[in-house]
């Protein structure tokens, strides 16, 4: 399967994530995941981060988010690239 994002792992359980400039909208699709992950935001430009029933909210660099497992998320693409840093739970 293709994903939006292109991923580089950094460590045991932690991943470099990057969703470039001229990725299509259509493919930052609502998903869950099978684990817990951490999410800490290097790199925003006005993407956005949002969780099931609740609102978008804007990603900041520096700022850290927990998406629990099997809970439904998406970002929604902003300007320029998105790069995060992913720490994938047990």
């Amino acid at each position: 399967m293709d994903f939006p994002f292109l991923e580089e792992k950094v460590g045991n359980r932690l991943f470099l994530r990057e969703f470039r400039e001229n990725v299509d909208s259509d493919e930052l699709i609502w998903h869950q995941d099978r684990e817990d992950r951490i999410v800490t935001v290097v790199e925003a430009n006005g993407w956005k981060l949002q969780m099931d029933n609740e609102l978008p909210v804007l990603l900041k660099e520096g700022s850290v988010y927990n998406i629990p497992a099997y809970v439904y998320h998406r970002v929604i693409k902003g300007f320029g690239r998105l790069l995060v840093q992913v720490e994938k739970k047990t």
